[in-house]
């Protein structure tokens, strides 16, 4: 077999890393479900045209197909494709499982979807996300759209990685706006805003020409709004300045006031106002979040979301809902690159217990069950070499301690200290810092 190479976009942490990686999953796991928001997992796959059905993504789905297929490509119940995001799989859930659903569904989603983009630092291929939404029928009241940035917010302060702000903004302001000024189609418009990050204002223009049909006065007008920002609620006072009126304008505007005043009280400086966040896909009719980490801003968002209300519907039925997700690959990703995280040890492991002979693995292996009926993370030693060499591979792996089996009495070594004290498996207990690997921003000791 010929010496493998990776497959760009497709990340495979190093054992500490992933030790990082979970530690950060609980967390956000533990912050979503102190908010009574319950685990979810759906398929990887999905119909092509379910997929397809809103935004522009038709060039990042990855197609499912037997290699006995038809060449011809997919067809019929064939046509599937791994999702891109979780939030079209959910919707398709709540409308097969409605009648089994308690409503408002309030639901938190923590898997991987796949996006045939370019890589590049901290965009992958294929990733983590860690989603929640909240859905219910017909109706969902606006204050959930104000506590998507609470519960983010908290689980992302939960994180040993920089502080984040969120932007948020919202599509009826937009849109509202445009069709004040004059244009018809508003989904162009949106998605030229979009890019302004990355082509600029010029680009955003021409581009607001040749899709939106704007002309240069109305393409001046969306640019001016889009340069609103503001940590406060005196973003709407810049917003009437504009002197456009919209009844859907108005609408968006108290919306998002209700946003950033109930993030201001919960957590001041979390919000910021801004008006130029538009987010890609077509599916989001009201409040759109994205998230900026402090310090790392030139690569974009690392969590976003928004209000829907009308990917999940079936005839007359309408399950609107909000959700918001982190990028948990993307944002680890970042963190790894610039080597912003560490982990105390490498390994599980807090004890090592040591063999003296071969033929008394056996008390070795007893000492070692007995420590992990109580919690202690432990393993035996490979061999019964010179207890120098076994402390020696304690050290490499990082293992804190080693234990020392006696005839008349056991002895636990703090290999960093060199503290040997006698012990007891029945009874001993690390101290809590060492009962399992620390996570923290690097340089801390973690």
């Amino acid at each position: 077999m010929s010496k493998p190479t990776p497959i760009s976009g497709f990340p495979e942490w190093t054992p500490a890393q992933r030790m990082i990686e979970q530690f950060v999953l609980d967390r956000i796991r533990a912050t979503f479900e102190l908010y009574g928001f319950a685990p979810l997992e759906t398929r990887s796959v999905e119909p092509l045209d379910q997929l397809l059905r809103k935004g522009e993504t038709s060039k990042e789905v990855y197609l499912l197909r037997r290699l006995q297929a038809d060449t011809d490509g997919p067809a019929g119940d064939d046509a599937l494709g791994l999702h891109f995001d979780l939030t079209v799989p959910f919707a398709r859930y709540v409308l097969e499982n409605a009648g089994k659903l308690q409503f408002p569904f309030r639901r938190y989603q923590i898997q991987k979807v796949w996006r045939g983009e370019r890589p590049q630092e901290g965009r992958y291929r294929e990733f983590l996300q860690a989603d929640i939404d909240i859905v219910d029928r017909d109706t969902l009241p606006a204050h959930y759209e104000a506590e998507m940035p609470l519960v983010i917010g908290d689980a992302l302060r939960s994180l040993p990685i920089p502080p984040v702000r969120i932007q948020v903004n919202n599509r009826k302001i937009c849109e509202g706006f445009y069709r004040g000024v004059g244009l018809t189609d508003t989904e162009a418009a949106l998605r030229a805003v979009d890019k302004l990050d990355k082509i600029g204002p010029a680009g955003v223009t021409e581009l607001l020409a040749s899709t939106a049909g704007a002309s240069e006065a109305q393409a001046k007008a969306v640019l001016s709004l889009a340069e609103i920002s503001a940590p406060d609620a005196s973003f709407a006072d810049a917003v009437r300045d504009l002197g456009v009126s919209d009844p859907l304008l108005d609408e968006g505007v108290a919306e998002l006031t209700a946003v950033v005043e109930t993030a201001a009280a919960h957590a001041p400086g979390l919000c910021v106002a801004d008006l130029r966040i538009a987010r890609g896909l077509d599916y989001y009719t009201g409040t759109v979040y994205e998230t900026q980490m402090i310090g790392y801003e030139r690569f974009g968002s690392i969590c976003s979301g928004g209000r829907y209300d009308n990917l999940a519907s079936s005839g007359n039925v309408r399950f609107p809902g909000v959700g918001i997700s982190i990028g948990v690959t993307r944002l680890l990703g970042l963190l790894f690159g610039a080597e912003a995280l560490s982990v105390s040890r490498s390994v599980p492991t807090c004890v090592l217990v040591a063999v003296t002979a071969e033929e008394d693995r056996a008390a070795s292996d007893a000492v070692a069950a007995a420590l992990r009926s109580r919690g202690v993370p432990t393993e035996v030693s490979p061999s019964a070499a010179k207890f120098g060499k076994q402390i020696r591979y304690a050290e490499r792996r990082g293992i804190p301690y080693v234990w020392f089996p006696g005839a008349e009495g056991d002895e636990v070594k703090d290999i960093r200290s060199g503290e040997q004290v006698p012990a007891a498996a029945g009874e001993w207990t690390p101290p809590r810092a060492d009962l399992k690997p620390l996570v923290g921003p690097a340089g801390t000791g973690a």
